[in-house]
């Protein structure tokens, strides 16, 4: 079932070259408003600092995000260099630095530069950001997706769709209404039946208020394709909780919500370690008395988890729509070329019958 969305990966690269999305694809839309976390959730999930930030607009084109897991390609090499190494080498290979392997093994790609690998995620974050600038200067918003691909043994194959988040004062040469085209960009995506929708909230503020919500109950009223994520629940005021929140108590959601912990701005400016990060959130939801019974279903391990569960389970749903969507398209497209007439041989008919290809013509 893993195969599933590296298929869908490969449609939604083919539609982004040619321009257009005549088929409903299944995906995973993620939503919020600006300093909610998204970019931070996204980062933990892939276990890396890669996307653009800063105190405006920073994701102002769509970024299809497609996470490959690799671990079994490293045991294919471990097992090669197994039968070729002598065992001393084998003890050195041992010793080595656990991050530089990771390095090693881990890069990204991007649709439009082709098959070069990016190992240093800081080109990754820059090349977003002279791909968005290239497409849409001067703090503009494009409908153009980047597609980007991450291959790693420690991530789970999942694609996201990270859009720009929701804003609503325009700063320096945006448009006045540059609230109504990111909402207009955003619903273009999740109204279509077949995306599901990541909604990000901030736990410090009343989730009845949250963008991302009222966005998604806008086009999914039913709340059947709504992920919540509620982010800085560790700055929640002293004697309060998110419990409620979690719960679904205040708005429910079927897919139901999952409580993270991202890093502080100190803890990024500072360059702390994705893993380390990871680590103290793990502890915060085992330790505290608020969230100890539940820490299993929180964390960003699990979000990443349940995603790749839904994913799946979402394609599998829509696999039947799709193949018959697919096939008529095809069907329609075979239609409009026999309209046009044979193929005609330039060589043969140029040589042989002169004016009846003119009259052809």
């Amino acid at each position: 079932m893993e195969r599933l969305i590296p298929i869908i990966n490969r449609l939604q690269d083919v539609f982004t070259i040619a321009g257009s999305q005549p088929i409903d694809l299944p995906q995973i839309a993620v939503v919020g408003s600006q300093s909610v976390g998204k970019s931070s959730v996204l980062e933990n999930i892939v276990g890396r600092d890669f996307l653009p930030r800063g105190s405006n607009i920073v994701t102002r084109r769509p970024l299809i995000l497609q996470l490959f897991n690799t671990s079994h390609l490293d045991q294919l090499t471990s097992n090669s260099k197994g039968n070729k190494n002598n065992d001393d080498e084998k003890e050195k290979e041992k010793g080595k630095d656990k991050a530089s392997k990771e390095s090693e093994s881990t890069w990204g790609e991007f649709l439009h530069t082709g098959s070069k690998r990016y190992y240093d995620f800081n080109e990754i974050r820059s090349e977003i950001e002279k791909e968005t600038d290239r497409v849409a200067p001067n703090k503009a918003i494009s409908y153009e997706p980047i597609n980007l691909k991450i291959y790693s043994p420690t991530v789970l194959t999942l694609t996201l769709i990270d859009l720009p988040g929701m804003t609503r004062v325009a700063v320096e040469n945006q448009p006045p209404d540059i609230e109504r085209r990111i909402r207009k960009l955003i619903r273009s995506f999740i109204m279509r039946k077949n995306c599901l929708i990541l909604a990000v909230s901030a736990a410090t503020s009343d989730l009845a208020t949250s963008d991302a919500i009222q966005l998604a109950k806008e086009v999914d009223p039913q709340g059947t394709r709504t992920l919540g994520v509620v982010t800085k629940i560790d700055l929640m005021d002293q004697g309060t909780n998110a419990l409620s929140m979690l719960r679904g108590d205040i708005i429910p959601l079927q897919l139901g919500y999952i409580g993270v912990v991202n890093r502080s701005q100190k803890d990024i400016n500072n360059k702390k370690p994705i893993m380390d990060a990871q680590q103290a959130e793990k502890l915060f939801f085992k330790n505290h008395a608020s969230y100890r019974s539940i820490a299993h279903t929180c964390g960003t391990p699990y979000l990443a988890y349940k995603l790749n569960q839904i994913l799946i389970n979402h394609i599998k749903k829509c696999l039947p729509d799709l193949k018959q969507s697919i096939h008529e398209n095809i069907a329609e497209l075979e239609t409009e070329i026999l309209s046009y007439g044979k193929p005609i041989s330039m060589d043969h008919d140029m040589n042989n019958n002169k004016g009846a290809l003119l009259l052809h013509l």
